[in-house]
């Protein structure tokens, strides 16, 4: 098989974003953001015109990558859809942010990350087959896992193997925060400039619609409380200057 370099591998991915309007990264290339101590694994959490989870997995450079409407399951009962999707640069493994409008508009958060080590001689093999074992040391997933592909080139299916890491725990309900910030989706949108998130709303109706609502909501709450805290803080600075 031959190998694709990173830039190959990136095409599809830059041909969908505009960069000058997006946060995302785009080089190919490993950064110092990000320390290598193993192949390098993340999950994304990613509410855009449907709430979803990014699964991504370095290999060649690149983060192959799978959107995973539900999330993962400890369950080794549950097979959780698995879309497969462009790969991601290298960078986008510490994205956590706002994308203000145009492909995936919306917000992203650092839900996990870690190492992951396949279980497979050889991955590009693996993925050819549509059957790639693999163990992960994250956060908050761990243990032996397979992706298998199923009908289509596109659809995969990511089911957690029997292990002491296995159980009936609901991970992303039961963990919803970011491994990056300990916030939620509101904590990440107060840190934006208000401009961004009010005038672009990407997600609208449905149930999406509505969570996004609230986020925004909660968000503009939470902004306001810490201009207050500011004031007061400037207005205390002020006072003992006098």
């Amino acid at each position: 098989m031959q190998k694709v370099s990173p830039k190959q591998a990136l095409a599809k991915y830059r041909q969908k974003r505009d960069f000058t309007k997006s946060p995302e990264p785009a080089n190919a290339k490993p950064t110092k953001k990000l320390k290598k101590k193993g192949l390098f694994f993340c999950v994304q959490k990613h509410l855009a015109s449907h709430l979803h989870y990014d699964f991504r997995l370095e290999h060649n450079g690149v983060l192959l990558s799978w959107a995973v409407p539900k999330g993962p399951s400890l369950n080794p009962a549950d097979k959780r859809l698995a879309m497969k999707v462009e790969d991601h640069p290298f960078d986008y493994g510490d994205f956590e942010g706002v994308i203000p409008e145009g492909y995936g508009a919306g917000i992203v958060m650092l839900w996990d990350r870690g190492t992951w080590k396949p279980e497979v001689t050889d991955i590009d093999a693996a993925l050819a087959k549509g059957d790639l074992k693999f163990t992960l040391d994250g956060v908050k997933l761990k243990g032996s896992w397979v992706l298998v592909r199923t009908r289509d080139e596109r659809t995969w299916l990511l089911i957690k193997h029997r292990d002491e890491w296995a159980g009936d725990v609901d991970v992303a309900e039961t963990f919803p925060l970011s491994v990056k910030s300990d916030g939620d989706f509101d904590d990440i949108l107060a840190q934006e400039n208000p401009d961004v998130w009010e005038s672009h709303r990407p997600a609208q109706g449905g149930v999406a619609g509505k969570m996004f609502q609230q986020i925004i909501d909660k968000a503009a709450k939470k902004k306001l409380a810490q201009q207050r805290q500011k004031k007061r803080a400037s207005s205390k600075r002020k006072a003992v200057a006098k």
